[in-house]
């Protein structure tokens, strides 16, 4: 063999060895992950996919042993799919007047122009064409999400009165007390002497009650406690929100117009005047039948939704997922009867998995959250809401209010109590419009 063919042969192989490595790198960027109705998606896809309607990378771990972030990227990448191929099949039609429409309610609801749109959307790196696609893309999904499930669903007169019957303790209002008191202050660390001094001024003033004076007006002079100015009222109270010893004597030992034996706590010695009591009644179903419907219609709603989702659009297509131990099928789930969500609408937990809203058009409708019993009942149902958006009863939260402060506090504790301030939003204007403006965004 000629050194000149050994010189093109190791030149060759040299070649081969560095293009190598290219070809079989350029293969894992472009490995098909998963075969839609025959459509293939690749690695890029994916990628893109997560980055741009899920602000995440993809894959966050190795391939062959996918992670669970990135199974909920995949599974959501594979009903997008789905979804749109549902649309083409429904002949649904999104004109350019619905797009405007749209947009128009988006600068009316955040009080901006198209100038300042197109400034929140060229600093996100979108177009306007990019935008309003995918404005198009919801809104389509958003019909044929109407078609399959919301119309599927109806909750009737017998359903509700059936609810309020197997749940009449969620429409009881709860046990509650009016009380006034009257604080002495005490340091539990007082000296023994400092203990006898308090407690004789306390049995002093319960005598001066007996007697017959104003329990009011002993408190404007005496009690150091919150209310004190009016004369120790601290309105109504239910139970837990009291320190246990004063909870025990105001809802089981006083009776209406009583006023107890001093009682020592960590915040002192107590006075308590019983002024009423609310043993708690069952709110009649003319005043809770409304709510009752929106929460079951909620339940089957999100039943049908998961059913449809699950079983009915994977059953009309085919999906091949092209990574080990990964597959996704019709699963075997249950679409719950109303008979069945009758008494256990109420204990439903938190889904983890995306649930109607997550699909919906997030721009086009307004959320709205009703609680359940009107601000002035005191239902056990009072605290929680339904979440409805532009009318359509989606699900029901927990509604979070403010803890309120212990209403048997001194009043030098409470004046020290500092707020805590207010958290905002780092980002400035036009990141907090690109969250109501972007479709895709985790914050909505």
């Amino acid at each position: 063999m000629s050194r000149q063919t050994i010189y093109l042969a190791s030149l060759f192989i040299a070649l081969l060895c560095f293009l190598l490595p290219l070809s079989l790198s350029a293969n894992v960027i472009e490995q098909v992950v998963v075969v839609v109705d025959r459509e293939p998606y690749t690695l890029t896809d994916l990628k893109e996919y997560a980055k741009t309607r899920m602000g995440r990378e993809f894959p966050a771990g190795d391939l062959d042993s996918i992670k669970d972030q990135d199974r909920e990227v995949l599974e959501q990448f594979i009903t997008e799919k789905l979804l749109a191929e549902e649309v083409k099949v429904g002949g649904i039609r999104v004109s350019e007047q619905d797009v405007d429409q749209y947009v128009e309610q988006i600068k009316e609801r955040n009080r901006i122009g198209d100038e300042e749109l197109k400034a929140a959307l060229s600093r996100e790196g979108v177009s306007t064409e990019k935008y309003r696609a995918s404005i198009r893309a919801e809104i389509e999904k958003s019909e044929i999400i109407n078609r399959q499930v919301r119309k599927r669903v109806n909750i009737t007169p017998e359903d509700v009165e059936r609810y309020y019957r197997l749940n009449s303790k969620k429409f009881t209002t709860e046990e509650r007390v009016r009380l006034r008191h009257i604080l002495l202050s005490l340091a539990q660390a007082a000296p023994s002497e400092r203990h006898k001094e308090v407690s004789l001024q306390a049995r002093q003033i319960r005598e001066r009650t007996l007697a017959g004076e104003e329990f009011t007006k002993l408190a404007r002079a005496y009690s150091e406690g919150a209310g004190a100015a009016e004369g120790g009222d601290i309105g109504w109270v239910k139970r837990g929100s009291l320190l246990k010893e004063i909870e025990e004597v105001a809802f089981q030992k006083l009776s209406v117009g009583e006023v107890s034996e001093p009682l020592q706590t960590s915040l002192g010695i107590h006075l308590i005047k019983l002024e009423e009591k609310d043993p708690g009644r069952l709110l009649p179903l003319s005043e809770v039948r409304g709510k009752i419907r929106e929460e079951l219609y909620a339940t089957a709603l999100e039943e049908r939704y998961q059913k449809w989702l699950k079983t009915d659009l994977r059953k009309n297509h085919r999906v091949d997922v092209k990574l080990p131990g990964v597959v996704f099928r019709p699963e075997e789930t249950k679409e719950g009867t109303v008979d069945s969500l009758l008494a256990s609408a109420s204990r439903r937990s938190k889904r983890e998995e995306g649930g109607f809203l997550s699909y919906l058009n997030p721009l086009s409708y307004i959320v709205k959250e009703t609680p359940i019993e009107g601000d002035e009942d005191q239902g056990q149902a009072s605290d929680r809401n339904i979440v409805s958006i532009f009318g359509i009863p989606l699900f029901t939260k927990e509604s979070v209010d403010d803890v309120p402060g212990d209403p048997l506090a001194p009043v030098e504790r409470a004046e020290k109590a500092t707020p805590k301030p207010e958290q905002k939003e780092s980002g400035g204007f036009f990141s907090s419009v690109w969250k109501t403006l972007n479709p895709f965004s985790s914050d909505r």
